[in-house]
């Protein structure tokens, strides 16, 4: 019986650190399992109180307070500089983020307990003066997921199955990899929503500095391949473009053929933020790394000019500007989510 408590007390904790796991509890993950979390997204908090909501909301139309931002899979292969998450390297750790795991949740239980967490978090929010009974009932009942916490998702193996499951409760999915995961993606047979890739880099020189990878040619190769296999697949496609002045943000003609390569309906042209981890010393980045608005706007024309997308729209406070593939897709880039 003891032995058995002790098991079920270890499968619950998360596969990293105590010492990572606090300080990731101090910003406000919420973990499930041993290897899947959740966090408030500033935008479902705003949104809850009536007020701005994601670009999401803008660019797509989903509801920002019926939203779960979440990760099936905390450990992340890249080491990107602009993140603003925790590297536990910075942090004093030598945690192996990519251990396999000798047994992974099950995608039900990941579910539930994302769920779960989420309605906890949104408990407090009851309260709040701001906050109407029928919006705070809504966001009990989410609607979306954002499989973008941390980490990279596709590092979770039963990523098929947990898709279903969203899907089967009607939730609609939005999951952002990295693009590094070519078995993955080769393996995805059930479709997200909406897939993302982040575009870090438009040439391997860049790439490099950017997301510091352990092994460049081989990440860079991987990448290239990934974009090839995410060009064919049916379901929407976004490409997610980072960018940091004096870094990345360069060679728009790069960027414009990697477009060229990947196809996506939809390109999120975005300003880089100055805020947590990429704030850290070791990342070398300060703050007038960040992009304003008319050099994102600027910037996201360029590339348009170089693979023959438009313009379709902008999100202030996120500094995001939106290029689509062509006027069809403008005009239907809003989704029409069940009520």
């Amino acid at each position: 019986m003891e032995e058995q408590i002790q098991e079920t007390v270890e499968a619950k904790k998360p596969n990293l650190p105590d010492g990572l796991a606090e300080t990731m509890k101090k910003q406000g993950y919420h973990f499930v399992g041993r290897h899947s979390a959740t966090k408030i997204c500033g935008y479902t908090a705003s949104s809850l109180k009536g007020g701005e909501s994601c670009y999401k909301h803008q660019f797509y139309g989903i509801t920002s307070h019926r939203c779960i931002q979440a990760t099936p899979a905390i450990g992340c292969n890249l080491a990107c500089s602009f993140c603003w998450r925790i590297i536990p390297e910075e942090e004093g750790y030598k945690w192996n983020e990519l251990n396999a795991l000798s047994r992974w949740d099950d995608p039900k239980e990941i579910v539930d307990g994302l769920i779960e967490e989420h309605k906890k978090i949104v408990s407090g929010y009851k309260g709040n003066e701001k906050v109407t009974l029928e919006r705070w009932q809504e966001s009990n009942n989410p609607a979306h997921v954002a499989l973008s916490l941390t980490g990279e998702p596709l590092f979770y193996p039963k990523m098929n199955a947990l898709l279903e499951e969203f899907h089967s409760r009607g939730i609609s999915t939005f999951l952002v990899t990295n693009g590094t995961m070519v078995n993955a993606l080769k393996n995805l047979k059930t479709m997200p929503t909406q897939l993302y890739v982040s575009i870090q880099a438009p040439n391997k020189e860049i790439y490099g500095k950017t997301v510091r990878p352990k092994n460049l040619a081989a990440t860079w190769d991987n990448f290239n391949e990934f974009l090839k296999i995410f060009s064919g697949l049916p379901t929407r496609r976004v490409f997610r473009l980072t960018l940091v002045k004096g870094l990345n943000m360069s060679d728009p003609e790069g960027y414009a053929e990697l477009i060229k390569t990947g196809k996506p309906h939809y390109v999120e042209v975005k300003g880089f933020v100055f805020v947590g981890g990429a704030r850290s010393p070791e990342r070398g980045l300060e703050f007038q790394q960040m992009p304003r608005k008319q050099e994102i706007l600027d910037f996201a024309k360029q590339i348009a000019a170089g693979c023959g997308y438009m313009l379709a729209d902008y999100h202030e406070s996120s500094n995001v500007a939106l290029l689509c593939v062509d006027e069809e897709a403008a005009r239907n880039k809003l989704l029409h989510f069940a009520k």
